[in-house]
């Protein structure tokens, strides 16, 4: 749910666009921040991770944590600390969380990315950000995007802001 603040933000943005926008939202948000990625399968969640941590200050590839779940980007010499980037369309029940050391993910100072975060179910925390992605209709190279607070999370820049 909102926080009853403003209408989610949407637009229509191209994958270059999509990086684009992402790498500036990581640049800006504040820590500690959770930013849940929704969407169905190839509809770039992963995309928008990589750019918001690119943006955050993690350097070289960051794979897909599809199969292990969870990967962690320290970043001593920065005000974000590190970049928590999790794949959760492998859980099936929030008991499941433990094992990945959900609890210690949301303690930790730093830009926590969760895709499928559906799947933490009453274990999200009630402060956070969701950018929901789909394919836009019609064009296949386009992602349809839509940010929303929820509850009162640190106001981010990059995510208040109109996307362009």
């Amino acid at each position: 749910m909102s926080d009853g603040g403003p209408a989610p933000r949407s637009r229509r943005l191209t994958e270059a666009q999509v990086e684009a926008w992402g790498r500036r939202v990581g640049a800006a948000l504040p820590v500690p921040v959770f930013v849940g990625l929704a969407g169905p399968v190839g509809a770039g969640k992963s995309v928008v991770a990589r750019a918001i941590a690119a943006g955050a200050g993690v350097e070289g590839f960051l794979p897909s944590p599809t199969f292990n779940l969870v990967f962690r980007y320290a970043l001593p010499d920065s005000p974000v600390r590190a970049v928590t980037h999790a794949d959760l369309y492998r859980i099936r029940s929030e008991d499941e969380l433990s094992a990945i050391g959900w609890e210690d993910m949301l303690a930790e100072p730093g830009v926590v990315l969760v895709e499928w975060p559906e799947r933490a179910g009453a274990a999200l925390p009630a402060d956070r950000w969701e950018i929901a992605l789909s394919m836009a209709p019609g064009e296949p190279l386009a992602r349809d995007v839509v940010v929303r607070r929820i509850g009162r999370p640190a106001l981010a820049p990059g995510l208040a802001e109109k996307m362009r």
